[in-house]
């Protein structure tokens, strides 16, 4: 049975010691210099423009490649031999109304750097007339890419070495359409040490076999948004644009549901500091600080990675990093682990790790390199903005026609930053080149783009050769590395030989005994398997680490147990829940999880009473409420509240307008909403679904009305109800409805009805 974990939002108080946090000296002070209240919005140079660019003291920033090699570039990925693909949006706003937006003239480049100086200096187009490339994957010789509008993936290979992708295929069938805004679809696709590809949004990962892609649904939709990173160990980092949430889903893996906790990061880290003013910011002057014109509150979060190279100061490894785009900042955060809870804190206090004066400076996705350094996507792109917030009534329409910015675009730049006391890595990956023999070797390397790339390249060869000498890494023996073994090369041993399906219960349970937690916790998450199978041995295994010292072994402990039927391992689970009161990763993870499985049986036995007609109405109503409407409302309905900022949107769980009059409801979701809502104003505005079909509107309307997991019990909405309501409404209200207006169209329309009475 198919079910959904709720969005867990839970207000505790942070209590941290100085023993627990782990410190890490930050770079000498540098000082926040604000240049321009109201920035000229002409382009520069890719010389001029990174030298707008404010870094603590030691850092710097090199271009990579720039226009006309690339132009509106949104993602990068590197193959195992070092060569850069850069996906371009090149139709994505090119003015307020986003004309020829869908035309299918976008395109993935293929760039080399051929003598090394780590600039690119060769470039193909790799392949053409894409249809706004959105996600992009490096699996051995073959890239995978998703575009707008589609839900397939598809791969692309060069057979005869020009550059130039010569063979496609379909890796991943699905030939529904994506009908959401392209800032709501999928923004990433993220090999993890797991061995599974997860996308940035949505409830399928996928596992790969022979070539191709087989899904797996998991208990939850994730709402991430653009980007997707993970640490050393594999925990991945969302983060969700719309309602300015930097860092979501950050407690546990999404197949063991969403988990997050108010206080996971502070509001500082959700407050940009530009150093130009951001008067294009959609939220019009109030989103603004009036002493300077800049941004006050994320809007546009996006692109974020766990730094995990060897090329700058080591207290940046492991550190969280998200780009707004709309501030024109990067912000750097403090990852601290405290008993398996994971919070963030702001690296700096009222300052940014980057921020740049130039107006068109874009970062939309950070990356480690190959070379052990950080890379920047900057988009260098006027609008920023998609055409359904850029409408010419709204603010921010106005200020694109006032300031002409809809005529910077056709450019791009791809930079790195590098650090005075460091030199990037020179070494040339070859790995496409190299036996799965020669791979193992970089299971130990320091920077984690090479590890990861080793542990894939080797599981797509499918070499099983190499299997001793894994099982002899994974155990820290003396094998094939020039040095024994670190627990990272011993963790990554671990999941390649997962990946090869040469994982054997030997070598899990002497795993489970390691010396460093995260190796057990590894071992721990890779026994899952053999959980499946009733393995009494591991399960054995698995009752000895019921008091393990570290928290993130009890933590994963609990995760993995609680999906096993096996009456040991159901009775081991709930000594450690008993043990753990106080542990709130173990105590609120399952608690939630217990009661999202309630709520399924619930909701299930309500739909059961609903005509098939109506029960169809709300099952496709909650799948496009939990891929989009949550990111804002809470996938329980209750709003969300991270971070200790304001809801982004009011709650739907017993909301008067949710239960009340359907024509109301209605046009609120047709014509969209701004203003204060029960005397509360949010920083988000209700966006208008006029462009969505009679069926899409009536579904959403008849789940969060009919949902007993939403607490409503109303009627549904009908198709033939919606399309009714559309005609009779106006065609467009600007920027939305007010409160006020949709109740003024409610009194009309009961005296249009008593009027026809007499």
């Amino acid at each position: 049975m198919k079910w959904f974990v709720p969005l867990l939002i839970v207000s505790l108080s942070l209590v941290i010691s100085c023993s627990q946090e782990k410190k890490s000296p930050l770079p000498k002070e540098f000082v926040r210099v604000v240049v321009d209240t109201n920035p000229p919005v002409t382009p520069l140079s890719p010389e001029e423009s990174i030298q707008k660019i404010q870094l603590p003291p030691g850092y710097r920033v090199e271009v990579v490649a720039s226009e006309p090699m690339v132009q509106e570039p949104v993602a990068i990925a590197w193959d195992g031999n070092g060569r850069m693909y850069v996906a371009e949006m090149n139709t994505y706003m090119i003015d307020a109304e986003a004309t020829g937006e869908f035309e299918r003239t976008s395109r993935i480049k293929l760039l080399e750097d051929t003598d090394g100086d780590g600039k690119m200096d060769k470039y193909t187009v790799f392949v053409d007339s894409l249809l706004l490339p959105r996600a992009i994957l490096c699996v051995g010789d073959q890239l995978y890419v998703q575009q707008t509008n589609v839900q397939d993936i598809r791969s692309y290979r060069d057979t005869n070495g020009d550059g130039k992708a010569d063979d496609e295929k379909i890796v991943f069938k699905n030939d529904v359409l994506d009908v959401r805004n392209l800032e709501h679809q999928n923004g990433a696709l993220y090999w993890n040490i797991d061995n599974w590809i997860y996308p940035s949004r949505d409830n399928l990962r996928y596992k790969y076999r022979n070539g191709m892609l087989s899904a797996d649904t998991m208990v939850d939709n994730m709402i991430g948004q653009w980007g997707l990173t993970s640490d050393n160990y594999g925990r991945l980092y969302y983060s969700e644009a719309g309602p300015g949430l930097p860092a979501v889903q950050i407690q546990q893996m999404p197949a063991y549901g969403s988990l997050n906790f108010q206080d996971q990061y502070d509001e500082a880290f959700t407050v940009p500091w530009p150093v130009i003013g951001t008067l294009d910011a959609q939220g019009g002057r109030q989103a603004l600080r009036p002493e300077d014109n800049t941004l006050k509150k994320f809007t546009s979060g996006c692109g974020q990675t766990i730094f995990r190279g060897d090329r700058l100061p080591a207290d940046m490894i492991g550190d969280y990093f998200i780009p707004e785009p709309v501030g024109r900042i990067i912000k750097r955060g403090k990852v601290i682990n405290d008993s398996g809870k994971i919070y963030i804190r702001d690296a700096y206090k009222e300052k940014d790790w980057l921020a740049s004066a130039d107006f068109n400076f874009r970062p939309v996705n950070t990356y480690t390199g190959p070379d052990g350094c950080f890379y920047i996507v900057d988009m260098y792109h006027g609008i920023i903005q998609e055409s359904e917030w850029t409408d010419s009534a709204s603010y921010l329409g106005k200020i694109i026609a006032q300031k002409e910015i809809y005529k910077n675009r056709g450019m791009g730049r791809i930079l790195r930053v590098v650090h005075d006391d460091f030199k990037p890595d020179a070494q040339r990956p070859k790995m496409l080149n190299e036996s799965a023999a020669q791979l193992v070797q970089y299971l130990d390397h320091p920077n984690g783009w090479w590890r990861d790339n080793a542990q894939q390249i080797i599981i797509v060869k499918n070499d099983q050769s190499i299997v001793p000498d894994l099982k002899k890494i994974a155990l820290g023996e003396q094998a094939v590395l020039k040095n024994k073994a670190s627990a990272l090369a011993r963790i990554h041993a671990l999941w390649t030989l997962e990946g090869l399906n040469a994982i054997d219960q030997a070598t899990l349970q002497k795993a489970m005994t390691d010396t460093d937690p995260q190796v057990r916790k590894a071992a721990v998450w890779i026994s899952e398997s053999f959980l499946k199978k009733n393995d009494e041995g591991i399960i054995n295994s698995l009752a000895l680490l019921k008091e393990d010292t570290s928290a993130d072994v009890r933590v994963q402990l609990s995760l993995s147990l609680r999906g096993s039927n096996n009456a040991k391992a159901q009775m081991i689970l709930q000594e450690l829940l008993a043990e753990n009161k106080d542990n709130q990763m173990i105590r609120f993870s399952n608690s939630i999880y217990a009661e999202a499985k309630k709520t399924a049986e619930e909701e299930a036995r309500r739909t059961r009473n609903l005509s098939p007609a109506d029960r169809k109405l709300v099952t496709d109503g909650a799948v496009i409420y939990k891929q989009l409407c949550s990111s804002c409302h809470g996938t329980d309905g209750k709003g969300i509240t991270i971070g200790g900022g304001p809801m982004p949107a009011p709650p739907l769980v017993g909301s008067p307008r949710v239960r009340g009059d359907k024509i109301m409801l209605t046009q609120l979701l047709l014509l969209g909403l701004q203003g204060p809502v029960d005397g509360k104003t949010y920083p988000n505005t209700m966006p208008a679904m006029k462009a969505q079909d009679d069926k899409w509107i009536a579904s959403v309307l008849s789940y969060i009305r009919n949902s007993s997991e939403l607490g409503n019990k109303s009627s549904v909405v009908t198709e033939a109800e919606v399309k009714k309501i559309r005609a009779e409404s106006p065609k467009d209200m600007g920027s939305g409805f007010t409160i006020q207006l949709l109740e003024i169209f409610k009194l009309g329309r009961a005296e249009r009805t008593n009027w026809d009475k007499k």
